[in-house]
């Protein structure tokens, strides 16, 4: 049967066509000279092994802060006030192993064409051991976490005589300090992109465009997930390199409705609650160098665009739908000044940081509100971090997924040896936009709610998050191998502990059933051969 490419959405998809059609003339372009003649091969690869243990502040599973009757007809989101920490002394302490191993293979075909491979696996100690010690028996291997291919990419240098390079196939995407677009999720687990990757290197400009697939999720429609971006970074001025960079996701997902007949999607969509696509754009700058004993890193991103598929996420009590226009508007700043005493003893390095992830918290409403049973939600949108391996707050479980926040932090650093670095800073942590919480009286070191079912009814929240101090040692046994041991300390305040919205993009509340001090502690071994 001969099927034509109208029949396929070909006009309805024509951005997707012609991404492909240009990648099918590229590859034929350069098939002549790309000869699968193989001059040399090269075997690399990638050990990390971490411990952890957080103590009290783990809740073993989620647990629902506030009754959902305390929060009527205010749009919390989709967990509503369930909670993953605890921030108390009961119950047990959280502790974890794990390791991520890469093994990868380059072969060069031409001088200028090769090709990469890289397996990943990543597994937590403990979870596939075959051995029953009270009987001796061995059991069938029960695979928990399959090793999966990290990256597969051809790579084509010097394109029509230029410094020019292209990567086509999975690949590891990772842009400035990795603010946000890294190869890490967190650090002992890797990410990669299905993409295409062209870039353009000079002596002093390096720009790098590239396109992604996130999510296929259906051949025949045009509702898939994509990212872009183009990063530059110019380094023509000794004591300042400039980049700049655009980064645009484009969710076309369908957003799942509640309608039960076409009838009740039509009057929906003349109310208004029509759900479009999640298209939001992030643009930004960072200015980073050294000069005399000085180091300097200032980041600063702004990100706009529709929100669809996060407002979708806040409905109002007995609503079906969310907030149809949610839009993103936040910025988010990275600011570090040190300076380095280079003539004397250990060298030590002073510094001062700011950080802030921007976001806000809508779930509070008034009294008209309350009363009036046909308004629409309105989302809280926050700083979306997109794929970072950044984590300012470690004891608060930030693991790049901090935002509706800020801080302000000092420390030193000090090199003792030539392969030691010891480092020490404290830190004060804030939210941006508090959530109010239902009025309540304290006693007996309870909150007591004085009217639950009157949601409009709040205390004011302080937005302090709280003191930190952390302080690390790294030893680089050689080039190849190092070892890390790090401890956080936390004395948590209010914002944390009575609950606020700034886990997971802000999205995810963090209340407890205490105010007890906590920690986190971990070590870490890498090595990289």
């Amino acid at each position: 049967m001969c099927v034509t490419p109208k029949q396929y959405g070909f006009w309805k998809n024509w951005t997707g066509n012609l991404k492909f059609i240009c990648i099918v003339a590229i590859v034929t372009a350069f098939a002549v000279q790309a000869t699968a003649e193989l001059t040399q091969v090269q075997v690399g690869g990638h050990i990390r092994i971490r411990g952890r243990y957080y103590g009290n502040n783990w809740q073993h599973g989620r647990a629902a802060r506030i009754p959902n009757d305390q929060l009527m007809g205010r749009p919390i989101g989709y967990r509503g006030t369930q909670s993953l920490f605890k921030w108390d002394s009961r119950g047990s302490d959280w502790t974890r192993y794990e390791s991520a191993v890469l093994l990868n293979v380059k072969a060069n075909f031409t001088e200028d064409v090769s090709a990469f491979i890289e397996l990943y696996d990543f597994h937590i100690w403990g979870e596939e051991f075959r051995s029953n010690y009270l009987t001796g028996a061995d059991s069938r291997h029960q695979s928990v976490g399959d090793v999966l291919l990290h990256q597969g990419y051809i790579e084509m240098r010097k394109l029509f005589d230029q410094p020019l390079r292209l990567r086509i196939g999975r690949q590891e995407l990772f842009f400035g300090k990795g603010f946000l677009v890294s190869n890490l999720i967190v650090p002992s687990q890797f990410i990669s992109f299905d993409a295409l990757r062209l870039t353009y290197a000079v002596d002093n400009l390096v720009v790098d465009a590239f396109a992604s697939k996130l999510n296929e999720n259906n051949p025949g429609d045009d509702d898939d997930v994509d990212f872009y971006g183009v990063y530059g970074t110019y380094s023509g001025f000794a004591p300042l390199n400039i980049s700049a960079y655009y980064f645009y996701l484009h969710d076309q997902s369908e957003i799942a409705r509640a309608e039960n007949t076409q009838l009740g999607r039509w009057i929906n969509d003349w109310r208004g609650y029509d759900y479009s696509t999640t298209q939001f754009h992030t643009v930004g700058t960072r200015l980073f160098g050294k000069y005399e004993g000085f180091d300097y890193d200032l980041e600063v991103a702004y990100q706009f665009g529709k929100a669809s598929h996060l407002g979708s996420l806040f409905k109002n009590t007995g609503s079906n739908f969310g907030d149809t226009d949610a839009r993103y508007d936040n910025w988010a700043i990275d600011a570090k000044l040190g300076y380095t005493f280079r003539d004397t003893m250990w060298q030590p390095r002073i510094y001062m940081q700011g950080v802030l992830l921007q976001g806000e918290d809508n779930r509070d409403i008034s009294f008209g509100e309350w009363l009036n049973p046909f308004r629409k939600p309105e989302a809280s949108v926050s700083f979306n971090r997109l794929f970072t391996h950044l984590n300012y707050a470690p004891t608060v479980n930030d693991n790049s997924w901090l935002s509706n926040f800020y801080q302000a932090s000092a420390g030193v650093e000090i090199q003792p040896t030539a392969k030691i670095r010891m480092h020490f800073h404290v830190a004060y942590d804030w939210v941006c936009a508090p959530f109010a919480s239902p009025r309540t009286i304290g006693f007996a070191g309870r909150r007591i709610p004085i009217a639950p079912s009157l949601g409009f009814w709040t205390d004011d929240t302080s937005n302090d998050v709280g003191w930190e101090i952390a302080a690390w040692m790294k030893y680089h046994y050689s080039e190849d191998l190092w070892f890390m041991l790090y401890g956080n300390y936390l004395w948590p305040k209010e914002a944390l502990t009575r609950g606020s919205f700034m886990h997971f993009n802000g999205t995810e509340f963090s209340g407890g059933s205490g105010d007890s001090e906590s920690c986190y502690l971990v070590w870490m071994a890498v090595l990289k051969f």
